[in-house]
């Protein structure tokens, strides 16, 4: 991921629907969820959350799926890692040792 890239998610993290539709999506995993049932759980008019969910797509953090009439929306975990490895990259000079906190904090726990 580049900066311009970057500032893009960042922008579109900046607002509050929008982080709780991504986090919501790294919640529902693999399943994903649909347009309705993300704006119904977070109590958001439809006009309003596809405006939302059209920001996300082209951050390059959600995906998207068409399933017959309606669309399914995932979190892209390939924009989160780009994401997250664009803030990493230069944070270890050499020392992996200094980034092994952040990573274990943001790793999912074993189960």
């Amino acid at each position: 991921m580049d900066r311009k890239f970057a500032l893009e998610a960042f922008a579109a993290l900046s607002q509050p629907t929008r982080l709780d539709v991504f986090r919501l999506l790294i919640k529902a995993g693999e399943a994903g969820m649909s347009a309705g049932d993300i704006g119904e759980t977070l109590e958001v008019r439809q006009n309003t959350m596809s405006a939302n969910l059209s920001i996300l797509a082209r951050s390059g953090l959600i995906r998207s799926a068409r399933e017959g009439r309606s669309i399914r929306y995932f979190a892209d975990m390939g924009g989160v890692r780009g994401l997250l490895a664009f803030l990493m990259e230069d944070c270890c000079a050499g020392r992996p040792e200094l980034c092994q906190p952040v990573i274990d904090a943001i790793a999912c726990p074993r189960q």
